[in-house]
């Protein structure tokens, strides 16, 4: 049944705000405010209860707003009481409401100087006890959530990054830690308005007294002792009647900031950590000792004492019972039935360790391995522009105990050996004299320097001899880096081009929508990103490269075009990768009679490809080979610019001769870019590196084709 919606709960709070302000501003009868007192009793009881059962403080994040609330309404009540014990406190104790007339008669027995003492010492207990205390801790924990925020969120980016979690957890992570900062930072000022209260409660009571003797006296004609017990009396029970409700928002205030997270509430996890057997035997025997000095009341403690000592024998016997207790044998395996994931390997990337290496990713030694690995595999994902998939570290009795091998999709891809307790000691060119360090010589897996296992003790010697010393869980990372850094597009499956793309439509769903699932299929977008990935485009830009592949996709749905597409829309990345902003890019070409061959030579009869003779392909390689070895050794690494049809079979022929060296076609060149032209291969003499400097201009294709064949003539 739909509720009408005079009472509905979203205007629930402003009736509340509302109500408060009439209780401030409007005289009420002595029944409501009977009525409103002991409704602000139950809340105050309630709001308590609620911060006892919450397992963690943020379970009760709107605390601060609920005490803020709280307090007006008790505030306001104490306006409305003053009012009336001030208009009709003459009339008798029940003038103000049965409230307070019940706590200034029974609670006090009408003694109003007894009252004023209790009164008193609740306010202590509150300020100085409770309200200080739970300030000083809200403080403090606000202070250190704050402090621990950016390490909180390079953490939830780090496990991001390495694949620990999914891109929503992360934001919820991110919402938690926010909400928890949130969340201390109000109760820091929220325990400002607890001591706040406290403090007008007292002066309240001041100003009832002083007003009450007044207009008694003044107004009444009551003589000072009458005026005194009846308006002192109403004064202190209308204190006592709101010092109770704020000193269990106090005590609801200190519970919540004190918490410990924890799976339990408050009393699971008290009485849980209480219900240990050791702590009450002695409390027992301590209990014990005191009753049985004559002086003591001992029928208060030996009974005491026996009471504890019961206690610990029941928690004895129950934990004997636990310790004891033998689960149910699990149900054995059947050993006819065999499971897909017994005999399926579903990482890509393992890293295979000898059993005399094992305890490079032992837990107990810290898992150096792991950690380095994690590491690098971060920064990967920061290089490539997606989510590399996890590495598997795996001991095998396939390979001597100090080698290590890296497998890629469970084929061989590089391998090494490791003594392990020892440190690398690496020649990189400056070592000063190599006949100073002992050690066993070897070779450093990743670049064949060469190299010396040494001892520990041998660090700063080898330092100071020009070494490079690394450790071994360094030199395995070093070369998966090594071997990885070139294979990125091995790593690419449907899996990260389908985060890359759920990502993306976050903010740019329209853009996702042009390109997928027409006009093409995410297998075929996987195979486009493979490919620039293969030639050196990272995908850390998505917007940038999605929108190409966009405007690509548009023209045509041919994978293999659509990559040539992209690459001339992202000519600037391509170059911009070697070659600064305000550089000259010194350009390879290639003589117009050699190119003339490239491209009217052999086809792929399938692809329709251009297939370089193996004479003519060994002939360009050497060529080039030879020009970048004459070159000065902190020249930059020239580009090979070439026609559109040549560009990807001369990339295929360099990326096994050159691998570093980037191949382009004349339309992948910004025409804004400045180059030099540093060589043309195909001619008898080079051309010095000076002589021919030009800036290509931004015609169209075919003069941009004449552009290089007068480059190259």
């Amino acid at each position: 049944m739909k509720l009408p919606a005079f009472i509905s709960p979203a205007i629930a709070l402003p009736a509340g705000i509302l109500a408060i302000i009439v209780l401030m501003v409007l005289p009420i009868p002595a029944l409501m405010l009977d009525l409103f007192f002991v409704l602000n009793i139950a809340l105050s009881v309630s709001i308590l209860m609620a911060a006892m059962n919450a397992q963690k403080p943020l379970d009760f994040s709107s605390f601060p707003s609920v005490l803020l609330f709280a307090t007006l309404m008790r505030l306001a009540l104490n306006v409305a009481s003053t009012r009336i014990v001030l208009m009709n406190g003459h009339e008798g104790g029940d003038a103000a409401g049965k409230v307070i007339e019940a706590f200034g008669e029974f609670l006090i027995g009408g003694n109003f100087a007894v009252g004023i003492i209790v009164f008193i010492i609740l306010t202590i207990i509150n300020m100085v006890v409770v309200t200080k205390g739970a300030g000083r801790v809200s403080e403090v924990t606000a202070r250190f959530t704050l402090d621990a925020l950016p390490g909180k969120q390079m953490a939830i980016d780090s496990d991001l990054a390495a694949g620990l979690m999914t891109a929503e957890e992360a934001k919820a992570r991110r919402r938690e830690i926010a909400t928890e900062a949130d969340f201390y930072g109000s109760m820091d000022g929220a325990s400002k308005f607890v001591k706040g209260d406290a403090i007008a409660a007292l002066l309240i009571l001041i100003v009832n007294v002083i007003a009450g003797l007044v207009l008694g006296m003044s107004m009444y004609g009551l003589s000072a002792g009458e005026a005194g017990s009846v308006y002192v009396t109403l004064a202190v029970g209308d204190a006592l009647v709101a010092s109770i409700p704020a000193l269990l928002l106090s005590i609801a205030a200190a519970v919540i900031v004190t918490r410990v997270s924890d799976t339990r509430d408050l009393t699971g996890q008290i009485g849980g950590q209480l219900a240990d057997s050791k702590i009450w035997l002695p409390v027992a025997c301590i209990l014990g000792a005191i009753g049985c000095i004559p002086a003591m009341p001992q029928m208060i403690f030996l009974p005491l004492a026996g009471g504890a000592f019961l206690l610990w024998r029941g928690l004895s016997k129950r934990e004997q019972a636990a310790a004891v207790f033998v689960p149910e044998p699990e149900e054995a395996p059947d050993p006819s039935r065999i499971l897909i994931a017994d005999v399926s390997d579903q990482t890509l990337v393992t890293i295979q360790l000898g059993y005399g290496l094992v305890q490079l990713a032992d837990d107990k030694q810290g898992a150096p391995l792991v950690a380095r690995l994690t590491g690098l595999r971060k920064q990967m994902c920061q290089a490539f522009g997606f989510v590399v998939p996890q590495f598997r570290i795996a001991d095998s009795f396939d390979i001597a105990p100090d080698e290590y091998r890296i497998m890629l999709g469970g084929a061989p891809v590089g391998s090494g050996t490791l003594r392990a307790g020892k440190l690398l000691a690496i020649d990189t060119g400056e070592v000063l004299d190599g006949q100073v360090l002992a050690g066993e010589p070897t070779k450093d897996p990743s670049f064949g320097c060469d190299a010396k296992w040494i001892d520990a003790g041998s660090r700063d010697l080898a330092v100071a001899e020009g070494y490079l010393v690394v450790d071994p869980e360094s030199v395995v990372a070093t070369q998966v880096h090594q071997l990885l850094a070139g294979r990125a597009a091995e790593l690419l499956g449907p899996d990260q081009v389908r985060e890359l793309l759920d990502l993306l439509r976050e903010r740019h769903g329209q853009l996702v929508d042009t390109i997928t699932p027409q006009p093409l299929s995410l297998a075929a977008i996987t195979a486009v990103l493979k490919a620039l990935l293969a030639d050196g485009i990272s995908l850390t830009h998505s917007v940038r490269v999605f929108s190409s592949l966009s405007q690509a996709a548009q023209r045509t749905a041919d994978p293999v075009q659509i990559v040539e597409l992209m690459r001339a829309d992202l000519g600037t990345l391509l170059v911009g990768s070697v070659c600064g902003p305000d550089q000259r890019l010194p350009v390879i070409t290639l003589a117009a009679r050699l190119e003339e061959m490239v491209v009217g030579g052999m086809q792929d009869p399938n692809t329709g490809e251009i297939v370089i003779e193996p004479d003519l392909a060994r002939s360009i390689g050497e060529r080039i080979g030879a020009m970048l070895q004459g070159r000065p050794q902190n020249a930059a690494m020239p580009v090979l610019v070439v026609q559109p049809r040549a560009r990807r079979a001369l990339a295929s022929l360099l990326k096994l001769r050159v691998p570093n060296m980037l191949v382009l076609s004349i339309n992948e060149l910004p025409a804004a870019q400045p180059i030099e032209v540093v060589a043309v291969v195909g001619e008898e003499t080079e051309l010095p590196p000076a002589q021919e400097q030009r800036q290509l201009p931004p015609p169209e294709h075919e003069a941009q084709m004449e552009q290089v064949e007068a480059l190259a003539a």
